[in-house]
């Protein structure tokens, strides 16, 4: 989306081509249908020696100036193709998130030293994630900006209306006197939805007419759904897949939950802080950069099933405990978690880097 979004921004200022490693994902189609170049790589199972040729053909015919890799990845493909070619067009390597466990890996640092050329920049999207780059990929803090993730302020922060929440919860068969606790997140480990289940179990007995929404999909609807079986809340915990419909669903629901256990910065909580939610969320990565505990949310360890219910309970029976995290987080993230901000940042650097 990010990167989708900044092509959209400055499609005057820059011819924008989208590689993907893998497949195309759900936003090739619109893309496409906006006049952008969408080319998937096809990348082979393992460490593929035949993708950076493939990729250095592509970046000389385009004669491209700059590269945004997101993710490891593709920098290190994107590296290796302009080496095997001799085309040194600078690369723009963020980084979005980590891996659990994150650990110091002695290859990439001893890689990264011959990877990265001078005329490369590195941004990290927290200063946790900055960290993470410094002590375990061993890259020199100098070379690392942090520009945090933003989202759009007009389009989370609408104007509160009821009858467009009501729509949506009668849309989702929801009644108006239930209590709905939102999760948006794709179906994968590191989101850890299994502990958000059980802490379902916890909530649902205290709090007889609550009701989860998944929203994301991926790998793990299967053991989700079992573990939604197996605790009896086939009534209580509903998977809706994905959505392009999250800011009203956001606006239906009462509390935002995330059990990530590993992240950088993750949009949805900043989408749902602008849209007025209460959030409760783990302690893991950059979450600990937008939720401050007890200020604006409330922060949790990572798999606390009870910590993790009590605290919804908590924010369920104290209204105007979330009614205050409500006004404070959303203002917090209009200042601070901008997606105009981002895209200016990222102009700026892009210009830098191009020497305009």
């Amino acid at each position: 989306m990010l990167a989708a979004d900044f092509g959209r921004m400055h499609r005057e200022a820059f011819d924008v081509m989208y590689l993907c490693l893998d497949d195309a994902g759900d936003l090739a189609d619109s893309l496409k249908e906006e006049g952008f170049e969408v080319v998937v790589l096809g990348r082979n199972p393992g460490f593929d020696y035949s993708l950076p040729s493939k990729l250095g053909r592509i970046l000389k015919n385009k004669q491209v100036d700059i590269i945004h890799a997101h993710q490891y990845a593709p920098f290190l493909y994107s590296s290796l193709a302009r080496g095997i070619l001799h085309s040194r067009p600078p690369i723009i390597f963020t980084e979005h998130g980590r891996t659990f466990p994150d650990y110091r890996r002695p290859k990439r640092c001893f890689a990264n030293k011959f990877l990265l050329k001078s005329s490369d920049r590195v941004v990290a999207v927290g200063k946790q994630v900055k960290e993470a780059l410094i002590k375990n990929e061993g890259i020199d803090p100098s070379r690392i900006d942090v520009i945090y993730n933003g989202v759009s302020v007009d389009r989370f922060s609408r104007k509160q209306d009821q009858q467009r929440r009501l729509a949506t919860r009668m849309k989702e068969g929801v009644s108006d006197d239930m209590t709905v606790i939102i999760q948006v997140a794709r179906l994968n480990p590191l989101k850890d939805h299994i502990t958000a289940i059980r802490a379902m179990r916890q909530v649902v007995d205290k709090i007889p007419s609550s009701i989860l929404l998944i929203v994301g999909e991926g790998e793990e609807r299967a053991a989700i759904q079992d573990e939604i079986n197996q605790l009896g809340l086939s009534r209580n915990v509903r998977m809706l897949g994905n959505r392009y419909d999250v800011q009203d669903l956001l606006e239906a629901s009462d509390v935002f939950i995330l059990t990530s256990v590993s992240e950088g910065i993750p949009l949805t909580v900043i989408e749902a802080m602008l849209s007025g939610l209460p959030c409760v969320a783990t302690d893991v990565g950059g979450l600990s950069e937008i939720i401050e505990d007890g200020e604006d949310g409330f922060l949790v360890q990572a798999k606390d099933v009870l910590g993790l219910a009590s605290r919804i309970v908590e924010l369920v029976s104290a209204p105007e405990i979330a009614r205050r995290f409500s006004e404070v987080g959303r203002t917090k993230t209009r200042l601070n978690f901008s997606s105009e901000r981002m895209h200016a940042a990222y102009l700026e650097l892009y210009q830098n880097m191009l020497g305009r």
